[in-house]
Formats: structure tokens, C-alpha cells, sequence
């Protein structure tokens, strides 16, 4: 669709009669970039509407909520607006919506079709957030997914033309693409689809911000970094897209260029009273402060992290971050006896609390107390159980690779070295077959860098480097994977490798 595009700003919709906000709720982020979404609804509600869907595309889903919602206030006959108040509870590349959520999102989809839409593209655009919602039980949300992306397929094959069909369809690419996928096949035809419209609409802010996304892996994250750099001029009103380009600078070991982005991201959220979206900046900030080598700034983060009083609101985003920070912090800095004392904060996700258990268990070992992390290996395999219960079998995996790390290292500990490298090369694999989600800057210490620094540890250095390199593959400019490989370099005989290992670390 070659339409007029229409620069959005917080000024289109100040005269919208919105309904009373929640106590909680935020203001809408300005300078959310370039977008135009045709509609039949009325013209006074087209500018407005472009502005809601920008929200939509830097995920600030509940700014895009409300304004979608004053739009059906200002023009009742506008379908449109109940199929963005519905998609605005789709949170496509985050937690799928719980049962009330589902059924918010299903009031709004039946609101649309009962309104006449005045457009097959609109009717069709209907229809998918409707396969979506069919139903209010949170049961497979995989499947609902599915349906989704199918639906919008039919939508995009009927309009190749339409730039935003294009986009969602992306998103929707993106949003079940398979994390035991290694060849990325989902994400390259997002990308394949969206890489035109961003020459055509470099302005953009979904196509940047779902490029981003679709790079997001060790294999693309180098195609990634000019929508990484653009994204956050593109959009920089909303907290996300200050955020995203970490994603790609994170993949790459570019941790001055992580920690500006976060830094960014943590101020914007902070003045929306965006809670999420402010520890997620700060998790991602903890991981590069740490892998800088500023311990200090690391620790303060987490500090303000404990200040900031009860946090869980059965939000995952926000338990992740909250669990994970202090965690890195202490496995990290190998501070092995606040590690064996961290605790799983209260209403936790099963496959969030893991990680607390999963650091007490490294801390028993580690302490010499394998006796002690036994309890806590038992407790991770509770989380793992529960969380498959749940159907979540992605984390469920994620669990167990947890699960087979602290095993290993207790059977370090209880004098038991073979049982042990077995049982960390069976993680590491596991782990290798799993791509990262998106809400997390990576595992806390790839499996592949332990199996390296256990067979450093059990004197076999050369091994230990083999190990490590791959490691370093994947998650490159690791502050501990470059000094245990410079180590095994070393020790190994190879003078020539431990220099550029060092060379590594004081660059980084």
C-alpha cells in the first residue's frame, strides 16, 4: 500500500475523550516514528489511530490499549479500534495473556466483527487477532499462536502490497518461531519481508524494532546492528526501543554500547513509571556492567534493584529480571557464600525460582558442601516439574539444563570428576539445542563455558580450550570465558592464543 505516511506524535490524540485511567497507568511515550495504517474508520480518528499502532509497534501496550479504546469512544462505528485494543493484550514476543486478559481480548474482537469493518483487509485483519481469542482458557497458547500466524499469512499473501500486513505477519513470524530452531527459518522470512519496507520506511518503528528480533541469534546478530543503531533515534519515546538494540550489542560483546542503550532505556522507563520495562533495562545492565569489568556499577544496580520494595506482580518480565540480577551478581563475582543463601522471591514462576535454587546449589558446591546442594538440586527438579505441568516445555527444558549444571558440579564436589563432565556436557549440549527468549540477555553462565572451566578445573587444559572457544562462539567477549581460555591457553602450551585472549580482555 503506497498511502501517504503521516509523522505520529503525542499532539494527535490530546483531544480524544479517554476513559478514566487506572491509578497505575502511565503517560504515552512521544517521537514514536513514521506510521500510516489505512482505515475506513472517520477521519478526525485516522491520526490518532496511526498513533496507537506506533505504541503497538514499540510495544507499550498499555498506552496503545487506551488510546485505542478513546478511539472507540470518538468513533463507535470504528471495528479497528476494538481489533487494537485486542491485539494490545497479545503480547507477542513476551508471556502469553493470562484468562482474564484472553477474555479482555476476546470483548474486543467481538466488538469488532459485530461492527461492520469497511474492508476486506480490515475483515481479514479482524479475523486473525480472532483465531487468536477464540476460546478464554490460557491452555496452549502455542497453538492460538499458530493461528494467528496462519491467519495473518492469509492476510499477507491477499495484500503483498500493504506494508503493515507485511509487518504484523513479521511479528507473527517471529513470535512462534520454534527456539529449538537453530537454522532460523522463522525469523529469515520475517526478515526477508521486512528488510524491503525498512529501505522503503526507514522511519519505521516496527520494522527496526522486529529486525532487531528477527537477528536476535549468533548466527544473524550481525545483520542486525544498523537497525540496532537506528531503532532508538527512531523511536526514542518509548523505553523498549531505547532497550532493543541491546539485544543485538549483547549478542555481539559490545558492552559499552549494551550499557548506553540500557542506561537510555532505564531513565525513559522510569519517568513512565514503567516497572518493566525498568528492570529489564537493569538486568540487561548488570549483565555488561559485569562482563565490563565494573563490578562497583554492577552492585549498585542490584542495590537499587532491593530498594525498590515489592515488585512481583505475576508480571514474568519483572520476576525474571528481580531473580536474575542478584543471581549474576554473586555467580559472577564466584561469591560462593551469598550465592548458597539467595532465596526465590515470593509468588516466583517455578521456572524463575530455578534460578535462585540453581545458585544456591553452585554456592553449596562450590563451598565444598555437596550435601547442602542436594537440597537444592531437589528443588530444581520440582520447578521442572511443575513448569512441564504446565505445558511450558520450552522452560521446562531450560530447567533442566539448570538442574544437570548443579548436579554436575555437586558431583565435583563429592569427589566424582567423571560423573561430573558427563553430566555438564549433557547440559551444554542441551542448552546448544535451545535458542534464547528474548526476555533474557542469555543464561546466566553458558553450560558450554562450565563444561570449559570444570575441565580446566579437573586439569585438562586443553580440552578445557576447545570448550571454551565454542563457548565464546556463541556468546562472544565473555569476561570469565576469555580468562578461563587465556588460562587453558596457557597452561595448554598455546602462547599464541592466550595473547590474543588477553588482548580480548583489555579491550573489553
Amino acid at each position: 500500500m503506497n498511502s501517504l505516511l503521516i509523522v505520529v506524535s503525542l499532539g494527535s490524540v490530546i483531544a480524544l475523550a479517554e476513559p478514566p485511567e487506572p491509578a497505575h497507568s502511565h503517560p504515552a511515550p512521544e517521537k514514536l516514528g513514521t506510521v500510516h495504517f489505512e482505515t475506513s474508520c472517520a477521519r478526525a480518528a485516522r491520526a490518532p489511530f496511526d498513533h496507537a499502532v506506533a505504541l503497538l509497534h514499540s510495544f507499550a501496550y498499555d498506552a496503545a490499549e487506551r488510546e485505542f479504546r478513546a478511539i472507540a469512544v470518538q468513533d463507535p462505528d470504528c471495528a479497528m479500534a476494538h481489533w487494537g485494543a485486542a491485539l494490545s493484550v497479545y503480547h507477542q514476543m513476551w508471556s502469553p495473556p493470562g484468562a482474564q486478559a484472553l477474555r479482555t481480548g476476546r470483548e474486543e474482537v467481538q466488538a469488532a466483527q459485530r461492527l461492520a469493518a469497511g474492508s476486506e483487509r480490515e475483515r481479514l485483519f479482524i479475523a486473525a487477532t480472532a483465531a487468536y481469542f477464540a476460546g478464554t482458557a490460557p491452555a496452549d497458547p502455542a497453538a492460538r499462536a499458530l493461528g494467528y500466524e496462519h491467519a495473518m499469512a492469509t492476510l499477507a499473501a491477499r495484500f503483498p502490497e500493504d506494508d503493515e500486513a507485511q509487518v504484523f505477519y513479521a511479528l507473527a513470524l517471529l513470535s512462534t518461531a520454534p527456539p529449538t530452531d537453530r537454522t532460523h527459518a522463522n525469523q529469515k522470512r520475517a526478515a526477508a519481508l521486512l528488510e524491503p519496507i525498512y529501505r522503503r520506511q526507514p522511519d519505521h518503528p516496527g520494522v527496526a524494532h522486529y529486525l532487531i528480533h528477527a537477528y536476535d541469534s549468533t548466527e544473524l546478530a550481525p545483520r542486525g546492528l544498523a537497525a540496532a543503531r537506528a531503532y532508538a533515534t527512531i523511536a526514542p519515546g518509548a523505553p523498549h526501543a531505547l532497550h532493543m538494540p541491546s539485544h543485538i550489542f549483547t549478542r555481539l560483546g559490545l558492552w559499552d554500547d549494551s550499557i548506553a542503550s540500557n542506561e537510555a532505556a532505564r531513565r525513559a522507563a522510569r519517568e513512565q513509571h514503567d516497572v518493566g520495562e525498568e528492570l529489564h533495562a537493569m538486568d540487561y545492565l548488570t549483565y555488561a556492567f559485569l562482563q565490563r569489568g565494573r563490578v562497583t556499577d554492577a552492585e549498585r544496580v542490584v542495590q537499587q534493584l532491593q530498594s525498590m520494595g515489592d515488585l512481583l506482580d505475576g508480571d514474568f518480565k519483572v520476576g525474571y529480571a528481580s531473580t536474575a540480577m542478584p543471581v549474576r551478581l554473586a555467580v559472577e563475582g564466584e561469591r560462593w557464600a551469598v550465592a548458597s543463601t539467595l532465596a526465590p522471591l515470593p509468588g516466583t514462576a517455578p521456572h524463575v525460582a530455578a534460578i535462585s535454587h540453581w545458585a544456591r546449589a553452585l554456592g553449596h558446591a562450590h563451598l565444598g558442601q555437596p550435601e547442602l546442594a542436594r537440597a537444592d538440586i531437589a528443588a530444581i527438579e520440582a520447578c521442572e516439574s511443575r513448569t512441564r505441568a504446565a505445558g511450558n516445555d520450552y522452560w521446562a527444558r531450560q530447567v533442566g539444563v539448570l538442574a544437570g549444571e548443579a548436579r554436575a558440579w555437586t558431583a565435583r564436589a563429592a569427589g566424582r570428576p567423571a560423573e561430573a563432565l558427563a553430566l555438564m556436557r549433557e547440559a551444554a549440549d542441551a542448552e546448544d539445542a535451545l535458542e534464547k527468549l528474548p526476555v533474557t540477555p542469555g543464561p546466566i553462565v553458558p553450560a558450554r563455558e562450565q563444561l570449559g572451566r570444570l575441565l580446566l578445573d579437573l586439569h585438562r587444559p586443553a580440552e578445557a580450550l576447545v570448550e571454551l572457544k565454542r563457548a565464546l562462539l556463541e556468546a562472544p567477549n565473555r569476561r570469565a570465558a576469555l580468562e578461563a581460555a587465556a588460562t587453558a591457553a596457557e597452561q595448554s602450551g598455546d602462547g599464541a592464543a592466550a595473547a590474543r585472549f588477553r588482548e580480548q580482555l583489555t579491550a573489553i
